[in-house]
């Protein structure tokens, strides 16, 4: 059976889980997905891992250095010459590169899709580890075969509480207050910041839900280089009717003034345009992921809806990021970076967009108009919408869709 929010959450509604511990403090949750199995077998991960698209990468912590990091994709040669412990594999974006593997995500989407990075699956043989750590991020840690023990502790971490010269952040000093073991089923969340120490007890599998949380830093500097991006290159500062200057060393306050003028003119922006750019910004594609996305058919609307009354479905490319927001009398669609406004009529074929992977034919020719039909082209054009081809060789997940 599908895990419901009660197994998911040890008993709490999505609500109380939000209000009590997201980004508050640690839940270990016992049988979150009862009667889990891992949707991948040890094989099969390294296999993904011998992907030149896929990202992935090895931490072995006696290697050539302590903790020492390597960036695949690897060989069959590679892992043949890991030792017997202590080293993990890491694969990372399976539900964009496997999206069989969206299932084990789509628990979580009581948490906007656009807060949710990917899945990430980790193997390793006992003792494996990735040392103890800390994230800037919210994860929701799976356990899918074998056994690890987790140690947390919640105190502050001291920014100069690191090994150094390690790739990774491995902290010096760690003394853990909490220790578990999770077997399948189990689920362990930690909010950002906690340190956390994982080791496999056995050969260990554990799937990490990861969540985005873009800094300050990062936003401001995205939106700074589009408002630089979108200036007028011949605007520049000017002085008509200067006057001559007593002390030439001085700046005097008419200049400062203009030069003030000319960037705050640059940068008045008013709230509505900041939230549309955060929308574009959040569902912006990654380029790592363009060889994803499949040749765009050649269609016009009579294709469309050829398609569509055959009762042929749709379906969202697992790289695509889908958002929406309703205004006043509008609805934004945002799709891979970009915005598309419709008419508030449209909101149900937008929310149904946004909200499933798969569409029905029924389901979208019931909601269809001119704008529809004109959005559902141009998201076809981008390959963020996909013919919907069935695929009989597919993955086993462990949990029904």
């Amino acid at each position: 059976m599908p895990p419901n929010a009660y197994s998911l959450l040890g008993g709490l509604t999505p609500a109380e889980f939000l209000r009590d511990y997201w980004q508050r403090k640690p839940l270990l949750i016992r049988q979150a997905m009862p009667g889990l199995t891992s949707p991948l077998e040890p094989d099969e991960l390294a296999g993904l891992a011998l992907e030149d698209a896929i990202p992935s990468r090895l931490v072995i912590e006696h290697g050539t250095t302590p903790w020492a990091v390597r960036y695949g994709p690897f060989t069959e040669d590679d892992f043949a010459k890991l030792p017997e412990t202590h080293w993990s594999l890491l694969v990372t974006d399976l539900e964009k590169f496997v999206p069989e593997l969206g299932t084990l995500i789509d628990p979580f989407r009581f948490i906007p899709d656009w807060r949710i990075d990917d899945l990430m699956i980790s193997y390793a043989p006992p003792q494996g580890s990735v040392g103890p750590h800390t994230d800037a991020y919210d994860v929701f840690l799976l356990q899918l075969q074998g056994h690890r023990r987790w140690q947390i502790d919640t105190r502050p971490v001291a920014a100069d509480n690191r090994l150094p010269d390690t790739a990774l952040h491995i902290l010096r000093d760690f003394t853990p207050e909490q220790t578990w073991v999770l077997e399948p089923g189990d689920m362990l969340y930690l909010p950002p910041h906690i340190a956390h120490h994982g080791v496999a007890l056995d050969d260990c599998m554990t799937a990490s839900i990861g969540f985005r949380a873009p800094s300050q830093q990062e936003l401001l500097g995205a939106w700074l280089d589009d408002a630089v991006a979108r200036l007028d290159p011949a605007l520049r500062y000017a002085d008509p009717g200067l006057m001559p200057q007593t002390n030439p060393g001085e700046i005097d306050a008419t200049a400062r003034a203009r030069a003030v003028a000319l960037l705050r003119n640059a940068l008045t922006v008013d709230d509505a345009a900041l939230e549309r750019w955060f929308a574009g910004y959040v569902t912006e594609p990654r380029a790592d992921l363009a060889s994803l996305y499949p040749e765009p058919p050649d269609w016009q609307a009579d294709d469309l809806l050829a398609h569509l009354r055959a009762g042929a479905a749709l379906h969202r490319n697992p790289a695509a990021r889908l958002a929406w927001f309703a205004e006043t009398d509008t609805v934004r669609c945002f799709a891979d970076g970009e915005m598309r406004t419709l008419p508030a009529c449209n909101r149900p074929l937008i929310e149904y967009l946004c909200r499933e992977r798969d569409y029905r034919a029924g389901q979208i020719l019931n909601r269809l108009d001119e704008p529809a039909t004109a959005l559902l082209l141009w998201l076809l054009q981008r390959g963020i919408l996909e013919a919907h081809i069935p695929d009989t060789d597919t993955i086993n997940t462990g949990i029904d869709a």
